[in-house]
Formats: C-alpha cells, sequence, structure tokens
C-alpha cells in the first residue's frame, strides 16, 4: 500500500517531478521526462504515489535523498528542504532561537539584516512555488473531463477526485506561506496554460481572498476530521488553515476577520476527532504519529523521507555542548540551535518550573548570549528526539535520519487561536469556553490555571510561547501583536544589538527575490528592499 509516510521513489514521481530551475520566472513549466504526462495519468494506479510526491514536497527536496536528482536547481538540497526554511524564516528573527553557524547569511536572520540577495529566502520563495506547479500540473491533468477522456470511472475517479482536493489544499497552504512570508507575490493557477510565460503579481489581499475561497471549495471534497490516511489534509486541516488565515486577516488584508476565525477554530474542536495528546513531550518523539492532537504533520521516516532539512535539521542541530545525541536518538549532535533569556523567561523559574513545557538543557549553557556563534551561550532546548515513548531510537540505525514527524497543525494551535479570536472580539465563542481551552492546555503541562481576570492578549502571546516554541509560529505571532519590528518589545540581539533594538517595519514581509524581480518585469518589489 502507498501511504504519505511511505514515499514510493517510482518512475511515475521522476517523471511529474522533474528538476525545476530555481528561478520562478516560468511558474508553470512543464516537465521534460522519459515517460509522457499522458502515459502517467492514463492509469488511475499512478495517481496516489504522484499525491504522496505532493506531500513529501515539504519533506524531501529531491528524488533520490538526501542529496542528488533535486528538484530545484542551483541551491543546496540539505539547507533548502521546505521546512527546514520556514522554520528558519519563522524562527531565527524571533524571540525563540538563534543560531550558532555562519553558513552564507544565515545570521543576518536573527539580527535581521537580510536582503532580496539572500540565498536562503530565495529558497523558501523557490520551494513555494515549486509545490504551486506541482500541484498545477496535477489539479490540471485530474478534471472530471480528463478523467472521463481517460475513461476513468466509478471508485478510482472518486478517488482522484479526493486526490485532487488534497493538491488545492496544498497549493492553498503554499499561497497561505505566501501570503505570510512575502505578501505580493507571483501567481500561477491550473488554468494557465503550461509554458514559459512570466506570471503576473496578485495583491496580498487578492490573494488572501483567493486561498479563503480554495479552501472553502474544497472542504466537502476533503475527507472527514480524521478520516483519512495519517499525513493526509481532511477538513479539519482546511478549518485549521482558515482559522490561522482569519486570525491574521488585519495583517495581510488590513480588515479584521475574528469572528471567521473563531467559526472555524470552533468547528475543529467541534468536531471531537482530535484530543489533547497526554503528555506534551509525546507530540515531538519518532512515534508522534500516534498522536491524536496532530491534525496535519509533515511525515518523516529515517528509513524513507532522507534529509538533511525537516527534522533531521531540527533534531541533530538542537544537540551539542555537554547534550548526549544518545539520548536524542541520533549518532551526533551539529551545535547549532539555541534559545534566548526571552523565551526562558516566559516560564517562571525556567531550571525548576512545575510546567512540563519548559524543555531547556542548561548543563554547560549560559542563559546570557555575549556571542551569537558560541553554542554554550543560550539555553540549549530538548523539545525534539527522534526516541520514541518507550525510549526506542529510530528506525535509522545510523542514526541520521529520524522518525519524527513535524507537526505542522495541532489542536493545542486550535484552542489558542480560538482564545485569542475572542479576546480580540470575535463573536461566536465565548470567554469562559476560551479559559477551558488554555488552562486544558496549562492542566496537561503541570502549570498553574490560569483566571478570567488573568486570560489577557499579552497571556496568550506568552501562553502561544510556552506552548508552541521551536513549532514555526513565532514571527506571525509577533507580527500580528506588533511587537515584531519596531515598538519596546525587545529580545537579546534583535536588530544586531545585543540588549536589542527596533528594526523597520518593512521588515515584516521577507522581500521577493532580487533575481526574480530582474527576470520578470511584472514584479515589484517589497516595499524597503
Amino acid at each position: 500500500m502507498i501511504t504519505i509516510k511511505n514515499v514510493l521513489k517510482t518512475g511515475v514521481l521522476a517523471a511529474l517531478m522533474a528538476t525545476a530551475s530555481s528561478c520562478i520566472n516560468d511558474l508553470d513549466r512543464t516537465p521534460t521526462y522519459d515517460v509522457t504526462s499522458a502515459s502517467v495519468y492514463a492509469d488511475p494506479a499512478n495517481y496516489k504515489p504522484v499525491l504522496a510526491k505532493l506531500y513529501a514536497v515539504m519533506a524531501v527536496s529531491g528524488q533520490q535523498g538526501p542529496a542528488g536528482k533535486p528538484d530545484i536547481s542551483g541551491i543546496d538540497e540539505g539547507t533548502s528542504n521546505y521546512i527546514r526554511l520556514l522554520w528558519t524564516l519563522q524562527q531565527l528573527p524571533t524571540d525563540e532561537s538563534v543560531i550558532a553557524w555562519n553558513d552564507q547569511t544565515i545570521q543576518d536572520f536573527h539580527t535581521m539584516r537580510w536582503t532580496s540577495a539572500d540565498g536562503f529566502i530565495a529558497g523558501m520563495y523557490s520551494r513555494i512555488f515549486y509545490l504551486v506547479t506541482a500541484c498545477n500540473e496535477f489539479i490540471r491533468e485530474t478534471t472530471d473531463d480528463k478523467l472521463a477522456s481517460r475513461n476513468i470511472t466509478g471508485q478510482a475517479a472518486t478517488e482522484a477526485r479526493t486526490y485532487r482536493a488534497e493538491a488545492r489544499f496544498l497549493r492553498a497552504l503554499a499561497y497561505y506561506h505566501a501570503i505570510d512570508l512575502f505578501g505580493s507575490v507571483p501567481f500561477v493557477t491550473e488554468a494557465d496554460a503550461p509554458g514559459s510565460f512570466l506570471p503576473s503579481q496578485i495583491s496580498r489581499a487578492d490573494l488572501f481572498t483567493y486561498v479563503e475561497n480554495e479552501l472553502k471549495a474544497v472542504e466537502a471534497e476533503l475527507p472527514a476530521p480524521r478520516a483519512s490516511e495519517y499525513g493526509r489534509a481532511d477538513r479539519a486541516a482546511a478549518w485549521t488553515v482558515l482559522a490561522k488565515l482569519y486570525l491574521n486577516a488585519q495583517v495581510y488584508t488590513g480588515t479584521a476577520r475574528y469572528t471567521d476565525a473563531v467559526t472555524y477554530a470552533g468547528r475543529v474542536i467541534q468536531a471531537n476527532a482530535y484530543s489533547l495528546s497526554p503528555n506534551y513531550q509525546s507530540l515531538f518523539l519518532a512515534d508522534n504519529n500516534n498522536s491524536p492532537e496532530i491534525i496535519l504533520p509533515v511525515a518523516f521516516d529515517g528509513l524513507r523521507t532522507l534529509t538533511y532539512g525537516g527534522m533531521t535539521f531540527l533534531i541533530h542541530a538542537q544537540v551539542g555542548g555537554q547534550m548526549q545525541a544518545s539520548q536524542f536518538g541520533i549518532n551526533s549532535g551539529w551545535a547549532g540551535l539555541r534559545t534566548t533569556k526571552a523565551l526562558v523567561n516566559l516560564f517562571p523559574d525556567a531550571t525548576g518550573t512545575a510546567d512540563k513545557r519548559a524543555l531547556f538543557f542548561t548543563q554547560g549553557q549560559n542563559l546570557e548570549i555575549n556571542d551569537l556563534t558560541a553554542f554554550t551561550d543560550g539555553y540549549a532546548i530538548t523539545k525534539y528526539r527522534n526516541v520514541t515513548s518507550a525510549g526506542q531510537a529510530g528506525s535509522d540505525p545510523s542514526g541520521n535520519y529520524p522518525d519524527t514527524d513535524f507537526p505542522l497543525f495541532r489542536l493545542a494551535d486550535v484552542y489558542l487561536t480560538y482564545a485569542e479570536a475572542v479576546l480580540r472580539g470575535g463573536t461566536g465563542g465565548d470567554a469562559a469556553t476560551a479559559l477551558t481551552y488554555v488552562n486544558a492546555l496549562r492542566t496537561r503541562a503541570g502549570a498553574t490555571a490560569v483566571t478570567t481576570a488573568g486570560l489577557t492578549l499579552d497571556f496568550i502571546l506568552a501562553e502561544r510561547g510556552r506552548e508552541l516554541y521551536w513549532e514555526g509560529t513565532r514571527r506571525t505571532d509577533l507580527i500580528r501583536y506588533g511587537r515584531f519590528t519596531t515598538g519596546t518589545y525587545l529580545w537579546p540581539w534583535k536588530g544586531g544589538v545585543q540588549n536589542g533594538r527596533s528594526v523597520e517595519d518593512f521588515r515584516n514581509v521577507y522581500p521577493i527575490p532580487a533575481a526574480d524581480i530582474v527576470a520578470n518585469p511584472n514584479l515589484k518589489q517589497n516595499t524597503g528592499y
């Protein structure tokens, strides 16, 4: 059986997903391959493997792994993995994360000095549009008319329509990341004929509307919550993206949509298909595929999804100093990632707190960061491990590649989305229910319950830090709260100063890569770059 967790490396996948240029001036190219698109899609048995590859775009960087036969040429496969870059752009510029390395421009993220020539930003941009391009091709080849022309009927046609809905979801997810990271971007859909052309630019607000409409359009075609295979999108995944889209609508469009955020977060919760994992740490272990809380993961497998990005990066890079790699189910640490005292201070008495979410390694580590490139400056994090709940190491005997999945969306985030949207004035929910959801998280963590009076927007931001740190949400959260760039909220080395400083507001979005601006005269650069 072909599952998303077990992506088959077949000629079908290589045929559809041939290497693409790293410059996105032709978003809808038709790949060149030995077998034709017509021959691939003539057989409905090929559809699920191709769908699996669409999901795998976020997990792996090419057809071979960990390197060789890359999906995108011109960039390093390991450092340009989708999840690794999403994490880098969402975490490294914030109060939660620093990195010790000097690879290319990596230090520019925490010091908030990136430019339009940055290779990591170009890599994320390319990964987003590679996924968009791949989804467009699949959607174009699975229309009802094309299914009928190939005599694909009955159950095979029904399954193909579900796969098509999932591809539309994945495209919407990629465009959601584009909205959040870049704002106004090139835009292309399956309606654009394959071939070389220069796409036009869509405004951030119009792309918001497109993503909103797409997610609503596929909602009924996706499986019911938790009715699909693990690792595949269901209706709850679509509702979660909508809830997050609406929570940030004021930033994205200038118009608040908090009532809609309450509505769609409520749909996820009230479906009763997902529940909190009893143990917080279990959400980040090698058998977290058993969690009832994870709505949509990016799935990794130590024997099948070989990459230097994704969870390989997150687990290896957090281990260094006096930490024992074997306790994390890996063969060695890369001595890279740590946190700042701003995160540590969210937990009262962080070294002895009862809050089980305070997963810090302090032995041999300094709380203060005098040198960003010294791994021992800044507490280390022990959140992600390639060991199971029973203490067994992951499946890769070499200790290189983990089984741990990245929890892209989980119920705790939805609880906090509901609570924040209610506090921001969203109707259709109530503060008492919001309090219940927040205290469910705090009870699991062993933390003291918050009172009605204590449940404020500032508390929610702090609680999001405690619950969701290192899960790729912090930059978006700080922007929504007006604390990412200007203002009085500072953290160590923000803006390149040890005590932190405000930076320009234009850094609330990343630049369109300079190479694409040059290649496509239809594009206008984001202000400030």
